[in-house]
């Protein structure tokens, strides 16, 4: 009694109509009769294959990394950096946000081709720190990293992978409570999460972690975001401008040891309100996609935080 054919579902297609894949090596082509129907689940052993527009160049990633007195940990997490088995070229882009520590002695050290640093005379801020790093990336993509060694640089890889793939341009490293994970204070892990809640009710998204520092995007991407913050509220901010134009990150897992204050933790409750005010912010505003907004009354255009040339005043 002959079998009847099987239904034909949405995804199946017959081999008549894939004139191009390959034959079996096992039946070569007119060796064998070949079955009726290709199903979904034959498809999945073939390559596979990425037409995505941003899939067309190689990727080169920047990685910013803004620095203030941290020389307990940054020639080990430059050196990390450096060993991690990146599939792509890299460069790293560090910027002394006017340190009153060792740091600007260690970093006259480092003789690395890869490496670009830059010096702030006086402290400017994170956020002036992270886009001046940015105007003078060369990469396709950039990953801000942080010089505290809370995230690994073993974890950069991860993070590529689904770019690398084809399948997203803009990446998010999440930090999963409870999981690969050491949070200092309770209030801490619970005050990212409520912000992390409240930018997903503004913005109907579902991010995992508002304040991850690993945000992987294309460096055209992040310099066509309006971004005026110079402090730790560049993070939220960048967040919110790409929620705000429809923008849902790829979240991948990473691990993060999250340090105390007695260890060098500069991030206070201030800042989780001043965070707040910027997700409001960004959310009421006016203007529509990536319009360029207007400057707030008493402020001129040139007084805005923009990815420019900084003024160099040193140089390795």
């Amino acid at each position: 009694m002959a079998m009847p054919q099987p239904a034909r579902v949405s995804g199946d297609f017959t081999l008549g109509e894939a004139p191009n894949l390959p034959a079996s090596r096992a039946f070569p082509q007119g060796g064998q009769p070949s079955p009726p129907w290709f199903t979904v689940g034959d498809a999945t052993a073939l390559p596979t294959r990425h037409d995505n527009s941003f899939d067309a160049k190689p990727v080169k990633l920047s990685i910013l990394m803004a620095v203030y007195n941290e020389e307990r940990t940054i020639t080990r997490v430059i050196d990390e950096i450096l060993k991690a088995r990146c599939p792509c070229e890299i460069e790293l882009i560090v910027v002394d946000d006017g340190s009153t520590d060792r740091t600007p002695i260690l970093l006259s050290r480092v003789d690395d081709p890869r490496v670009v640093v830059f010096h702030h005379p006086v402290n400017q801020g994170k956020g002036a720190a992270v886009l001046n790093a940015a105007s003078l990336a060369s990469g396709t993509y950039v990953l801000p990293f942080d010089a505290d060694l809370e995230y690994e640089p073993e974890d950069i890889p991860k993070v590529l992978e689904p770019v690398l793939k084809g399948r997203c341009e803009v990446v998010y490293g999440a930090r999963l409570f409870g999981c690969n994970t050491v949070y200092q204070t309770y209030l801490y892990a619970v005050g990212n999460r409520l912000l992390t809640r409240m930018a997903n009710i503004l913005f109907n998204a579902h991010l995992t972690d508002l304040h991850t520092c690993l945000k992987l995007m294309p460096l055209v991407m992040l310099k066509g975001l309006n971004l005026r913050e110079k402090g730790f509220g560049l993070d939220s901010e960048i967040t919110a401008s790409l929620l705000r134009q429809g923008i849902r990150p790829f979240e991948v897992p990473i691990s993060y040891y999250g340090r105390s204050h007695a260890e060098g933790k500069k991030i206070k409750w201030r800042d989780a309100v001043a965070c707040a005010r910027i997700l409001l912010r960004v959310r009421l505003q006016a203007r529509s996609g990536s319009e360029p907004a207007s400057p707030r009354q008493g402020e001129d255009e040139s007084s805005r935080v923009a990815i420019a040339e900084p003024n160099k005043a040193v140089t390795g």
